[in-house]
């Protein structure tokens, strides 16, 4: 079904989807995850252009990727999952996100969340809710609010009413939210403490507005979620704050996804600056050569365009298996590791995206600014996702880790 859609000001909720109708795929080994997110990719570069330039939700496409198992590859072995490193995840993100990064961002918090559940929950809670991912459901998200001073700061709550909570508050940036089969609130309790509230999609007093109105990343399905006196089984509460109350890998975990989606962001930049040189520009007229892939400036900065993207793939898998030994022993010391590679990562993902789609333009020409290309979708893809978590933060951790032995801050921010 193809959902043409602008944003709607008024605020007319829309109506939940379906869960799917069979089971989704179970992925088996890490190489059948990488063919599997290669084949999808393929499909879904075919339209990203159009979806970006019109709004229209990717629904069949997310359909397709949920079902496809590639959403449950981080579930634990003794849970039925395939416990995927995140060497594989963040390559299957970047996969994804150089054929769309508006698809490959929104399971970014859904993979959060089974990472959360994953080092906070007891073993009934693992069970069912891992149930629920192997199946195919979407957890989309509630987490940021639009008003508060900073981004921890929460002002949506719950009260205890015995066998479930009651939550209350107001949500923004809720990327996924719209086509999710379950909605991860983070919501204080009476103490203050964060927790994951996972409600249905269409619970009572729960709903979700479709007002992302940003020049970028147009089709992520985020929007303002409302939370009016919504249950929520305490099955479903999971005690999110214990994942930064000691180390854990947590907070790195939500920052390498968005690393992930910028890297695929730079490279569907570089390929199609290359297309472009290749098949449409035309030679300066004081080059003297007669085909603007011959023009060796042009030729240097493509090389230069391509090594720092490899370099940034480079520390991304560096960050991944950093990330993989704090899972397998947290500490003190494997998670400030983890963090740090991570945000070395983010610093050049962060860097070759806006580089690269900005050098596209400059590469092939004004021809390449008409509005029939609609090549500035990455420039916008690009500078709408890396305002995620500001990466001059990034460079002030790792300085003050390598320069004054000074560890990140537990949170998902870092």
């Amino acid at each position: 079904m193809t959902i043409h859609t602008v944003p709607d000001p008024k605020g007319a909720p829309v109506p939940p989807v379906a869960r799917p109708a069979e089971p989704a795929h179970i992925i088996t080994s890490e190489a059948e995850a990488i063919e599997i997110a290669q084949r999808l990719a393929a499909d879904f570069a075919k339209g990203a252009s159009e979806r970006d330039l019109n709004r229209i939700w990717p629904q069949a496409e997310l359909d397709a990727f949920s079902q496809s198992g590639l959403w449950a590859i981080g579930v634990p072995k003794e849970y039925g999952g395939l416990d995927a490193s995140w060497v594989t995840i963040n390559r299957v993100i970047a996969i994804i996100s150089e054929a769309d990064p508006s698809l490959g961002q929104i399971p970014q918090n859904h993979l959060g969340v089974v990472a959360a559940i994953r080092t906070v929950s007891d073993p009934d809670q693992k069970d069912l809710l891992f149930a629920e991912v192997l199946k195919g459901t979407r957890f989309g998200n509630a987490f940021s609010e639009f008003g508060s001073k900073r981004a921890a700061d929460f002002e949506t709550t719950f009260t205890d009413q015995g066998d479930h909570v009651v939550v209350n508050g107001r949500k923004f940036y809720a990327s996924g939210a719209l086509l999710a089969h379950l909605v991860p609130i983070v919501a204080l309790d009476d103490e203050g403490r964060a927790f994951y509230a996972i409600a249905d999609r269409g619970a009572e007093g729960l709903s979700v507005i479709d007002d992302w109105s940003s020049f970028g990343q147009r089709t992520t399905l985020s929007g303002t979620v409302t939370l009016d006196n919504v249950r929520v089984p305490k099955t479903h509460v999971v005690p999110g704050y214990k994942g930064y109350a000691e180390p854990s890998a947590d907070g790195a975990i939500f920052q390498i996804i968005q690393a992930a989606v910028d890297l695929g962001i730079a490279r569907a930049a570089i390929r199609d600056t290359i297309d472009f040189v290749k098949n449409r520009s035309r030679a300066w007229v004081d080059s003297g050569v007669d085909h603007a892939s011959e023009d060796p400036y042009t030729i240097q900065a493509i090389g230069d365009l391509t090594i720092r993207a490899n370099a940034a793939e480079a520390l991304l898998d560096r960050a991944g298996l950093a990330v993989d030994a704090a899972v397998a022993a947290p500490d003190e010391t494997s998670v400030a590791k983890a963090q740090i590679a991570t945000a070395e990562a983010k610093v050049l993902t962060t860097e070759i995206a806006i580089q690269a789609t900005n050098k596209l333009f400059e590469l092939a020409g004004t021809r390449a600014t008409l509005a029939e290309h609609n090549l500035d979708r990455h420039w916008r893809n690009a500078r709408t996702h890396t305002l995620h978590d500001p990466v001059r933060w990034k460079y002030a951790i790792v300085g003050n880790y390598y320069l004054n032995g000074i560890n990140p801050p537990l949170h998902a921010w870092s």
